[in-house]
């Protein structure tokens, strides 16, 4: 299916750029929230680009080197476990996408329905990332930082199996923290972390 594109087939014929935002990672357990900006030069199109929840992780892999060479600008943040704890995982994400609303003066910001209620450029649309170009590219960028940063941590802690499932709560994620415990690549403030021991024998962000 291909994007509507509905702002940037306005904005782009007045030579006017659109910049997208867009996250992946707040529902896992574990591991960092990602949200990235993206802005392709007016006129930019290519088909393969979509939402990156309908994309195999080959064509997300392949796309995130495309985009990056292609973009007139991109910006990634990486929101620790213990920024989500603080803020909770909706203002943590608010707060990332605000900071990187404001990094490239652009016509308009689009947003995957996320409102930033201080600038008046940011238009939240629902499902923005099979609606828009620019959002599509900024969910790929997100989505494969945050893989590449699970296949990390799955390789310094295998008996978790975070390649597998990434940080969500699935079955196999649930047993696996009930056997082995939870340490601060955990979201301390989500419930299924809560009743379960935690190790003092593991400190990831003070390595």
């Amino acid at each position: 299916m291909s994007l509507l594109n509905e702002f940037e087939n306005k904005l782009w014929p007045e030579d006017k750029l659109v910049m997208g935002i867009d996250e992946a990672g707040r529902g896992p357990l574990c591991g960092p929230l990602v949200v990235a900006s993206c802005i392709f030069p007016v006129g930019y199109d290519n088909e393969l680009i979509n939402d990156s929840k309908k994309l195999s992780e080959k064509k997300r892999e392949k796309l995130y080197d495309i985009i990056v060479n292609d973009a007139l600008f991109f910006s990634i943040k990486v929101v620790t476990p213990k920024e989500i704890d603080e803020y909770n995982i909706y203002g943590a994400t608010q707060r990332a996408m605000r900071e990187l609303s404001y990094e490239y003066d652009v016509e308009t910001v689009l947003t995957d329905a996320m409102p930033i209620e201080d600038n008046p450029k940011v238009v939240p649309m629902i499902k923005g990332d099979a609606k828009s170009i620019s959002i599509a590219g900024a969910s790929i960028l997100a989505k494969v930082t945050r893989d590449r940063l699970m296949y990390e941590l799955d390789a310094l802690y295998p008996e978790y199996e975070y390649k597998k499932h990434k940080g969500y709560p699935t079955k196999r994620h649930l047993e696996l923290m009930e056997e082995y415990g939870v340490f601060d690549i955990y979201r301390f403030s989500f419930r299924p972390c809560q009743d379960k021991k935690i190790r003092e024998d593991i400190k990831f962000y003070e390595k």
